[in-house]
């Protein structure tokens, strides 16, 4: 995929980043007239993928964006304890290819009128003024009355804003063979796993296999060696073999609700921590996100009042406040009593009963 259009100064929009949130925020802004630039500093949309590439079911009929990244679908989630113990939970969901899934939504995005650019950062904002730089160094600004920040975990949209994400999970994963196909995606807790969990997601005859830890909590080189362990136990139980296809690494965001909107600019998807503080789901957060995100951002612009933007932070608090706000308290619990892990799992994890009660 390649940015499309000619370039023009003045932009009521820009949008950093084009993964779900970003692109999602230009497609609703675009439908509504408004003139929108998405930057993307990556040469290619959705690649790398830093991903477990689990959407929920219903999603996909919200999008309109075809089927064509859906690898296979899931019937639930079995969460496997310490002690062993399996717990079910009938949540249908599709595993996708998040590389086309993020490329779909980009093409939706183009398709309402706005403009992408890739390869391209955003470097400094003064004003309506934004500095950006291609690949290769060459700098040129554009104008814009509104920004929105989707440019992930370390968002420099958000440094700008004085919002940024302080609560992160390290995580690593790798794509490996599986000995037979899995109707479920499968979620892994023990006590080496510091703040986190292990995950296996099944995708045909594949798995993304992941470890996800809270570093601060343990030795931070403890996830070279984790991770290994795993595929490992993994193997030992039949279930892939120990054959990594490729390997990423990244970060995701478990905050508490912040701020996501100040001035003439906006946060949304990972740039805002809208991830779920607890299980690390964020691509439906993303796409809700941006789309709310987008729409305050056009209709501000076509009232010519920033003021309105205020009502983007009030409708995604409304829309995922509470259950956040649970999420991030649970994460605290989870934290403080690790060495509990086995006394307080099943208050600090969506698939039992006693995480939804105060």
């Amino acid at each position: 995929m390649t940015g499309a259009g000619v370039l023009k100064k003045k932009y009521d929009i820009v949008v950093v980043g084009a993964g779900p949130a970003g692109a999602s925020a230009a497609q609703s802004a675009a439908s509504l007239g408004v003139r929108v630039l998405i930057v993307e500093r990556k040469p290619l949309v959705g690649i790398p993928v830093r991903c477990a590439e689990y959407i929920p079911a219903p999603l996909l009929g919200e999008l309109n964006v075809g089927h064509r990244f859906v690898v296979q679908r899931v019937r639930g989630m079995k969460t496997i304890l310490p002690d062993g113990t399996e717990k079910t939970t009938l949540t249908p969901g599709l595993m996708i290819r998040r590389d086309l899934f993020d490329q779909a939504l980009c093409i939706s995005a183009q398709d309402a009128g706005a403009e992408l650019l890739l390869g391209t950062a955003a470097v400094s904002l003064e004003g309506q003024r934004l500095l950006l730089r291609r690949r290769g160094g060459d700098f040129f600004e554009v104008e814009a009355k509104v920004v929105i920040g989707a440019d992930g975990p370390h968002t420099r949209v958000g440094k700008w804003m004085e919002s940024v994400n302080t609560h992160l999970i390290a995580a690593v994963q790798a794509v490996v063979p599986l000995v037979h196909p899995l109707e479920h995606t499968e979620v892994y807790f023990d006590k080496d796993f510091c703040g986190g969990y292990g995950w296996l997601f099944p995708k045909g005859g594949e798995a993304n296999v992941g470890l996800g830890i809270r570093k601060d909590l343990c030795n931070p080189n403890i996830l070279r060696t984790a991770i290994g362990g795993f595929l490992e136990r993994l193997t030992r139980e039949g279930k892939i073999h120990n054959a990594p296809v490729s390997r990423t690494a990244g970060w995701v965001p478990s905050e508490p609700p912040r701020t996501v909107v100040k001035g003439r600019l906006l946060l949304a998807g990972d740039a805002a921590g809208q991830t779920h503080p607890i299980t690390g789901a964020g691509v439906f957060q993303a796409v809700v996100g941006g789309k709310m995100a987008g729409k305050w951002a056009a209709t501000a612009v076509r009232e010519n009042d920033l003021s309105l933007l205020a009502g983007y932070e009030e409708e995604w608090k409304d829309f995922f406040g509470e259950t956040h706000e649970r999420g991030f308290q649970r994460r605290l619990l989870l934290d403080k009593e690790w060495e509990r892990l086995d006394q307080v799992i099943k208050k600090c994890w969506v698939a039992f009963r006693e995480y939804y009660k105060d």
